[in-house]
C-alpha cells in the first residue's frame, strides 16, 4: 500500500510541474507590479478558457498532492 502511494505521489508531483509549465505567461502583470505602471482596469478579469481549465487541474493535483502526502505520513508512523 504504501509504494503504491508513494508512486501516485510521484506521478502527482510530475503532473503538478508540468501544469504549472503549461499555464500562459502574465509579463504584463509582472512589468506592472516592478514598475508601479497602470493597468489596473483589467487586474481583476476572470480566468476563462484554457487558463482557468489550467488553475483548476492545478488546485485539484495540490489537493491530491497534499491528501497522499498525509497518507504516506499516516502509514509510515503505524
Amino acid at each position: 500500500m504504501y509504494n503504491i502511494i508513494e508512486t501516485v505521489l510521484i506521478v502527482v508531483s510530475i503532473l503538478i510541474i508540468i501544469a504549472v509549465l503549461m499555464q500562459p505567461t502574465k509579463q504584463q502583470d509582472a512589468l506592472n507590479a516592478l514598475s508601479g505602471g497602470g493597468g489596473d482596469l483589467f487586474s481583476n478579469q476572470k480566468k476563462r478558457g484554457f487558463e482557468a481549465f489550467m488553475v483548476k487541474v492545478t488546485y485539484v493535483l495540490l489537493v491530491l498532492f497534499f491528501v497522499c502526502s498525509l497518507i504516506l505520513v499516516y502509514l509510515s508512523s503505524h
